[in-house]
């Protein structure tokens, strides 16, 4: 798999889990923190797998 696609694929995991963090804030606060921090951390990689 390229470079890329890589890096495609943990944006778009990580525009879903932004999502998820938006639709779950007013009922599962916690949740929604748990989805945040793994949505920055696809996101974190994303840019680390296109700049490394």
């Amino acid at each position: 798999m390229s470079k890329e696609v890589v890096a495609i694929l943990l944006l778009a995991l990580g525009g879903f889990l932004v999502g998820g963090v938006y639709s779950t804030w007013k009922t599962a606060k916690f949740m929604a923190v748990v989805l945040g921090v793994a949505a920055l951390l696809a996101l974190g990689g994303a840019a680390f797998w296109l700049l490394s």
